[in-house]
């Protein structure tokens, strides 16, 4: 099945202030990678070729990052650099931007994507969340997707900090969802299942979502309403993650996740472990 992807990337990235001043909270490396090239590699490895940024004005470095780098090829090329040319590759997907001029929510953002999409169902990322495993998580989606044509929510298993998520309520057969509880009290959780930050969307949804913005007032507007109303006939089911998830979306989680993923490049384990073993007592 053809599918495009569209990743949101509009928002200030207040909690890491002040580099995000001037650098976008997706750009910030694990190592010598930005967040972002990892979702766009899961994407492309998904089997997705054309891909749609929802950005804003202070977002320019990620077209520049997407973009190729001739002088640079040029200077790797004459001296037969070929790590150096694979390193600076451009992604194996067509990649569009379009700007959110006003911050009016997730849901404002999505609707930006309707010409692009159109009536077929589509992949949404945030970029708080990398997937690291096999299948890659959007392929993960798409194969529910076709087995059950509704969209699909990933969804983690009993994360340790549950509550700080929208936790999913189920059907009786454990796959249809029927609601969102958002950072529900401890004790009150409708399930052990906390949506994270990957959807597929089918057709209905941006049918949902335009209706709704039709009826909406003044104030931010999100996506969630339209996934409830689609909950509500049936028309949404969840998929427990597999794999490695790491969440870059706050200062703690993203130094975890540079260490976890360091941990897998054997020079720098060894300089983790260098390091761990001077600070042992």
């Amino acid at each position: 099945m053809d599918m495009k992807a569209v990743i949101v990337t509009a928002g200030y990235g207040t909690r890491f202030l002040p580099v995000t001043k001037t650098i976008p909270k997706e750009m910030l490396p694990l190592v010598t990678r930005p967040a972002i090239d990892f979702i766009v590699e899961e994407i492309v490895a998904s089997g997705i070729t054309e891909i749609l940024f929802i950005t804003s004005r202070r977002k320019k470095a990620l077209e520049d990052y997407f973009d190729r780098e001739r002088e640079l090829e040029s200077v790797f090329e004459a001296s037969g650099d070929a790590k150096k040319l694979a390193a600076i590759a451009p992604a194996k997907a067509t990649c569009y931007f379009v700007r959110q001029s006003e911050m009016r929510g997730t849901g404002h953002a999505l609707l930006l994507a309707r010409a692009f999409v159109g009536s077929e169902p589509f992949i949404v990322a945030y970029p708080d969340d990398i997937h690291f495993g096999s299948p890659p998580l959007a392929r993960q989606l798409i194969d529910v997707y076709e087995s059950t044509g509704c969209s699909v929510l990933a969804t983690l298993h009993d994360p340790p900090d549950l509550n700080r998520y929208g936790v999913v309520s189920l059907a009786t057969d454990g796959l249809h969802v029927t609601g969102i509880v958002e950072k529900p009290a401890v004790g009150s959780e409708p399930s052990r299942e906390a949506s994270i930050g990957r959807f597929l969307y089918a057709p209905d949804f941006l049918d949902e979502l335009a209706a709704q913005w039709q009826r909406h007032g003044t104030g931010e507007f999100f996506h969630t309403p339209a996934v409830l109303a689609l909950a509500r006939k049936g028309r949404v089911v969840h998929s427990r993650v597999r794999g490695e998830r790491l969440d870059v979306g706050e200062p703690a989680g993203y130094l975890d996740a540079i260490i976890r993923y360091a941990r897998g490049i054997p020079e720098l384990a060894r300089v983790l472990d260098a390091a761990l073993e001077r600070r042992t007592p």
